[in-house]
Formats: structure tokens, sequence, C-alpha cells
């Protein structure tokens, strides 16, 4: 029966070439759109996700604020401050942490030769650039012997040795930050971030050589990695620190906890929302198509309306109609999608990539949207097309399987 169906449906179809051309045409073109806006949307999503990949990986800053609560005789609006102390609380009694580092900030004046700069400089313990998941482009990275032996050695991000060196050799070389002189020992691989105060112009150096610039004694805020739940690690700091700093866990302000992990899920919604809104989109383009494939579709039951009669006349039942009005415009469709995911494909492999993050920074195009079209998007789009041909088919197919013979067999 199958056989028989696909063999009236070309029939029918090479009857008319013109018009099942321009109607198939329509369907690719409503399908490629679909395919198009899935794929700009995922581009979106990945270009947005790298950006979040590039600070680490279960990562979570931990800031201090002024209480907003009262604990105990301690009154609201008193200032939290960290100390190295604070490190070793996280690092010892919150269950998953992997790893903690201070950060002290200074914004600095940075000589070398005839260049003078003011950069974002870093003090931190080794272990900060495996949280930040740093990696090197030349040299190497801070170590252990550094922050224990007072080094001063700094590491460069790319954007930061290009201002200084102008593409001269950077390792081994001395820069004076705020006066002091600092020896080069790495450059640090280029990543897609936005802002001034990014990894790419930042100077990191070991936490005890940044005693020598400025006050030590308060951090301005640490970085945590973990691994498993991060909503458990996130009530294990603030429990931890308000203890030891005597306010209520559940006082927002006291400290501020940036979770990746809580940001990725929150932005995971927005993208979602903009997958499915460019999706409706794509929907209704083809739709349009669909509205075209109807109309060819009733056009063609009014054409064939003795042909109707006749095989309801010879023993037709109404389901074989159907059927075979319904397998027309199916093939209509999917032969239509199929051109459209070569157009799609076509379109993708020209455009290659939409600006982004290049717009806002230098040596960001893997920050850009790329049209990549993967097989969760052909299959999104798959499903969108066979129910809009569906829909399509079924108005015509029913008309037709509802003819009267006697009255079809009349028709003029």
């Amino acid at each position: 029966m199958l056989r028989d169906l696909l063999t009236e449906s070309y029939s029918a179809l090479t009857y008319n070439r013109r018009r099942a051309f321009l109607t198939m045409l329509g369907m690719a073109w409503g399908i490629a759109t679909v395919v198009i806006l899935l794929a700009y949307g995922t581009g979106f999503e990945r270009a947005i996700f790298l950006v979040f990949r590039s600070f680490g990986n279960n990562t979570i800053w931990v800031s201090p604020g002024r209480t907003s609560m009262q604990a105990g005789g301690i009154k609201a609006g008193s200032q939290i401050r960290f100390t190295l102390e604070d490190v070793d609380y996280l690092r010892g009694e919150v269950p998953l942490v992997k790893g903690v580092s201070p950060a002290t900030h200074l914004r600095a004046t940075i000589h070398h030769e005839n260049r003078t700069l003011t950069l974002h400089v870093n003090g931190i313990f080794p272990v900060f650039q495996r949280i930040r998941n740093m990696k090197l482009d030349q040299g190497r990275l801070l170590s252990e012997d550094d922050e224990i032996s007072h080094a001063r050695a700094v590491l460069l991000g790319d954007e930061a040795e290009m201002k200084l060196f102008s593409g001269q050799p950077a390792i081994g070389e001395s820069i004076r930050i705020n006066g002091l002189s600092f020896q080069v020992i790495g450059i640090e691989q280029h990543k897609v971030q936005g802002g001034d105060d990014n990894d790419n112009s930042m100077l990191l150096i070991p936490f005890t050589a940044m005693a020598d610039l400025k006050d030590v004694r308060y951090i301005d805020n640490m970085v945590v990695d973990y691994e498993g739940d991060h909503l458990r690690v996130v009530k294990g700091i603030r429990q931890v620190l308000g203890s030891h700093h005597n306010f209520r866990p559940e006082d927002k302000r006291a400290i501020f906890v940036g979770d990746q992990a809580e940001e990725i899920a929150e932005f995971s919604v927005i993208t979602m929302g903009i997958k499915v809104m460019l999706a409706f989109v794509g929907t209704l383009t083809l739709g349009i198509g669909g509205v075209g494939l109807t109309n060819i579709m009733l056009v063609a039951v009014s054409q064939r309306t003795r042909e109707i009669g006749l095989e309801k006349a010879l023993g037709a039942r109404k389901r074989h109609i159907l059927f075979q009005f319904l397998a027309e415009a199916l093939v209509i469709t999917f032969v239509g999608g199929a051109a459209g995911i070569l157009i799609s494909y076509l379109i993708s492999w020209t455009i290659g990539s939409l600006p982004l993050f290049s717009a806002f920074s230098d040596n960001a195009k893997e920050g850009d949207i790329y049209l990549r079209i993967d097989a969760f998007t052909l299959g999104i789009a798959t499903l969108i097309l066979g129910l809009v041909g569906l829909v399509s088919g079924m108005l015509p197919a029913i008309k037709a399987a509802r003819l009267h013979p006697i009255e079809a067999l009349r028709y003029e």
C-alpha cells in the first residue's frame, strides 16, 4: 500500500511539475529559515558559555560586605573584613572545597622602558591560576616557591604584554610596578572576556609580593573551586564565615557570594527563551509555506474530484483517499525540507560567523556567533517541518476523503 501511495504521489507531482516545484521552494525557504535561526540561537549560547568557562569551572567568588541583620550583640551595618585566616577557614571547614585563593587588587602604574600604563594588578596564591583555568602562551605560571620566597615575579595577560612590549620578547624582562622591579615569567593565553579589567589585561603577582605594594592585612575577596553540589558549598561558606565573623548566614549583604553554577543556570533559562522565540519565528515563516501547500492541495482536490469519485466507486475507502492526498502533501514537504536543509548549510558556510565579542575586543573572534548546524538543530527542524506538513496537508486530504462518490462523478 505504501508503494502504491508513493507511486500515486509521484505521478501527481510530475503531472504538475511547476506547481509542485514552487510549493517545494516555499517549504524549502521556510525550513532553511528555521534551521538558520536555531543555529543562531545555538551559536549565541555557545559564545556566552565560552565566556563563563573562561573564568574557570565550578568557581565561587566571595567578597566582604556590610551586615544588614543584627546578630547577637553585633548591630546591623558592621563592616566585614577578610584576612588570610578566612582562607584557612574555607579550606579546612567547608565540605567539597578543593582550593581557595585570596585576591587583593591594585590599580598600579606600570613602566617598561619608555612605556607607562595603568593596569590592574592582582596578588594571589598559585592555586588561583588553576581555579581560574589559566593556560600559558609562553613561559611558566606562578609557583609555590614564588609565594614562599616572596619572589617579585609577574604573569602577564596577553593584552598587557602587547601594550608593554609591542611584540618584543617579554619573558625574563623586567617591568616596574609602582616603582618596584618585577621579572616577567609568563604570558597567559588569550581569553574571550569583556571589560577593561579582564584576565587579558591583568598582571598576577604572588600574594606575598603584593605586600611590597600595599597593605595586605585585609584581602579584597576569595576565589574557591569545588566538586559536588554548588548549593551545599555556598551554604557551607556562609555558615563558616558567619560563625567566625558573627553575622547571620542568611544575611545576603554581609558577604557577597558569586556562584558560577547558579549564574550559568540563570543564563541557560535566558538562552533557552531566545532559542524558543527564534524557533517560533522560524515556524511562522515555515507556516507561510504551509499555507501555500494547503492552497495547492485544495486546488488538486478540486481538479481531481471525478478521479476521487471513480476511486470510491471502485471500492476505495475514506482512509485510502485521505492517505493518498496526505502522502502527496508530505512528499512535497520533505522533498522541499531536504532542499531547505541544503540551503541552510550553504548559508551557514557562506556567512561563517556573526560578530559578538569581536565587536568589543580584539582577538575575540572565538567568542563570535558561529552558525553551526548540529544534530539537535536538525532534529527540532525536522519535527517542526513534519508538524507543518501534516497540518497543511490534513485539511485538503479530509475534504477529499469526505466527497460523496456520486456527487464527485457528476463534478465537471
